[in-house]
């Protein structure tokens, strides 16, 4: 049985395979899609990891998910994300699946074949106001922002029936009237390749009803934003690594240190001085992450109650919102330690502050400190949606 320190090892096992090539992934973009990267993955036998023990799985809970991502996360941030929407289905699986479903999809998670995501459209009011249908048995609809879904075996899509209600359909990604471009063109986590996909008289088979997941207490969307969370604390601890190695290796101290005294720019005290600050900011990111993992892994996948819910959403909350804005801090900072020479195109440091500016607009952390706020203040719960 797949262990907490069997996956933590097979997770560090794969990111010394994935690092090499993160920089070259991120030059490619959409261009060039990362199948041997993603094959690595899917054949890790991570993807299983949260599949409960009834259902054939390790079971093991968001201690081991945060853990895992973040280690990928620091490896390529991008590869990292792929699965993000892939462990979220699982959860909704193992809660509202019926037997059929969980039986047929979570016999391809353990062989190895991942879950990708339709949830979010343009052209609406905002990427929840869905146009997708599924009507008489058939799949109507334009996703994008679909991480995973180009190179998945199932693809997982929102959508309305016809009472209007929301619903979740899975589907095969090689199914007719399936298809996933690579028109992904943004300035970060470029390998994600989460473009369009376009659904044309599909027909499906496993409907969820997706809207009663979110009519009680859940923790669906604090594990779907722990992931988040995971992926930018890994950023965040990928920048300092490498500004260490550089400042060690490369950088040359600037002359105002030469003239001070300093022989390098590792013995720069202003260097010093950022780095020691930036290093205490990471940690900080990192344990916040590991509690709110904890916090998590106490509550359990069903909540007892909306309090208890709410415990959960607003522990992640705080955790995502201070380890996006470390990782944007540290993608910067890197550069402001190591000098003009680091920011030349041969190194592409420039893609950590790129990827996590990317990342962590994912969704608006201001409204995570406000519904922290409103909680401490006034006693008033937060929403109970996927996005806290």
């Amino acid at each position: 049985m797949l262990t907490h320190e069997v996956a933590v090892s097979t997770a560090h096992r794969l990111a010394a395979e994935l690092e090499p090539g993160a920089a070259q992934r991120d030059r490619d973009g959409a261009t060039v899609i990362p199948a041997e990267a993603l094959a690595a993955l899917d054949g890790s036998g991570l993807l299983g990891i949260t599949i409960p023990v009834a259902d054939g799985g390790p079971g093991l809970g968001p201690r081991t998910l945060a853990e895992v991502t973040r280690i990928l996360a620091a490896a390529d941030p991008a590869i990292a994300q792929v699965p993000q929407g892939h462990f979220l289905m699982v959860d909704i699986l193992a809660v509202h699946g019926t037997a059929e479903a969980r039986e047929r999809l979570f016999g391809d998670v353990l062989a190895g074949r991942r879950l990708g995501n339709g949830l979010a459209e343009r052209g609406g009011k905002h990427a929840q106001d869905l146009r997708t249908r599924v009507s008489g048995g058939l799949l109507n609809g334009v996703k994008f922002y679909t991480t995973g879904a180009l190179t998945s075996a199932w693809i997982a899509v929102s959508a309305l029936d016809e009472n209007g209600r929301l619903v979740l359909a899975f589907v095969p990604r090689t199914a007719g009237g399936v298809t996933v471009d690579t028109d992904w063109d943004v300035i970060g986590q470029r390998a994600t390749i989460s473009g369009t996909a376009t659904f044309r008289d599909v027909p499906v088979s496993l409907v969820i009803d997706y809207a009663s997941a979110y009519e009680v207490p859940q923790q669906l969307g604090a594990r779907a934003q722990l992931v988040h969370t995971a992926i930018e604390a890994g950023i965040a601890g990928a920048a300092l690594r490498d500004a260490r190695s550089y400042l060690r290796s490369t950088a040359r101290p600037s002359s105002e240190a030469v003239r001070a005294g300093h022989g390098s720019a590792a013995e720069d005290p202003n260097v010093r001085y950022r780095y020691g600050r930036l290093a205490s900011r990471v940690r900080a990111a990192e344990a916040l992450l590991a509690s709110a993992a904890g916090t998590l892994e106490e509550i359990g996948l069903i909540p007892s109650s909306p309090e208890e819910a709410a415990q959960g959403s607003l522990t992640v909350a705080a955790a995502k919102a201070f380890a996006s804005e470390v990782a944007v801090e540290a993608g910067s900072e890197l550069f402001v330690m190591c000098g003009t020479s680091a920011a030349a195109a041969k190194w592409d440091l420039d893609r950590h502050w790129r990827n996590a500016r990317t990342h962590s607009i994912h969704d608006p952390l201001d409204w995570k400190y406000t519904h922290i706020a409103a909680f401490e203040l006034s006693d008033v719960l937060p929403p109970n949606h996927g996005q806290i």
